[in-house]
């Protein structure tokens, strides 16, 4: 048996996101509500920053110059990766393909 070189995956934040086709978004003081009408799952979006930075991905050719463009601290760009790479997990977020 030979190995197979398999690719690494691309990491969270040199990824070309955008909001799901099929998930609305519902303004709430705390954040959001995403909502998504295929698999019918409700994520709460917790933060605002949050919810400014999933609006804007389609604008960016990454996660991270998402993240630029809206201010976050660099700092703070691993707990917007995972909580990105959570939405991406439930079908909210997907890959560009365009």
């Amino acid at each position: 048996m030979t190995a197979v070189d398999v690719p690494a995956p691309t990491p969270v934040g040199a990824r070309a996101l955008e909001l799901h086709p099929q998930v609305a978004l519902r303004p709430e003081p705390f954040g959001a509500l995403a909502y998504h009408y295929g698999t019918r799952r409700l994520v709460f979006l917790k933060h605002l920053d949050v919810v400014r930075v999933v609006r804007s991905l389609g604008d960016h050719p990454t996660l991270t110059a998402a993240l630029d463009a809206a201010g976050i601290a660099a700092d703070r760009h691993p707990a917007f990766e995972r909580a990105i790479a959570s939405l991406i997990e439930s079908e909210m977020l997907r890959d560009r393909t365009r």
